[in-house]
């Protein structure tokens, strides 16, 4: 299952390659930007802290759905931060749409690591939920037997990022 630091990282790279490579709104992708970006790969995993608070409030009541792994973690939640995303956009507010669409893949990018990877429920991701409480999984790490590499993965990750930054952007010049 990947940790906190790859869904951040991940998603991190994954926007700033799409702003380096691919889109022509450049203008709309500050390094603000990709920082929210990479809060909203964190973002399902708001039902941890949020299951410590309602044990502590209404203990033994937990819904399920609210259970890490649940609601949060259903394309759904990733989904609805789109409405204000085409809303702002209609009117003309290019820069605050900007920062709903990359929540929207922030959340939707840590659904699909925790999909293809391992994470969320154990039974898998509710990918129809809310028509469906069917769960889909392919949790590739436990598959492989390697459920010991995502503490490695995390300090790869970062290393090669930071490998490629200095090679591109050349960090030293801002140290």
């Amino acid at each position: 299952m990947p940790l906190a630091v790859t869904h951040v990282l991940l998603t991190v790279i994954a926007v700033d390659l799409y702003r380096d490579y691919v889109t022509k709104h450049k203008k709309y992708f500050t390094l603000h930007t990709i920082f929210v970006a990479g809060v909203a790969g964190l973002l399902p995993d708001i039902d941890i802290p949020l299951t410590w608070v309602l044990n502590v409030l209404i203990p033994g009541s937990m819904p399920a759905i609210l259970a890490h792994g649940g609601l949060t973690h259903t394309p759904f939640f990733g989904l609805v931060f789109l409405l204000p995303a085409f809303y702002l956009w209609k009117d003309k507010e290019h820069k605050k749409a900007m920062y709903f669409f990359v929540i929207t893949f922030g959340v939707l990018f840590h659904i699909f690591l925790d999909f293809l990877l391992g994470g969320g429920m154990r039974e898998g991701i509710m990918v129809f939920w809310p028509l469906s409480a069917d769960t889909f999984k392919i949790h590739i790490l436990s598959k492989l037997g390697l459920v010991d590499v995502p503490q490695g993965l995390d300090a790869l990750i970062l290393l090669l990022w930071l490998y490629r930054e200095e090679r591109r952007h050349k960090i030293k010049d801002f140290i």
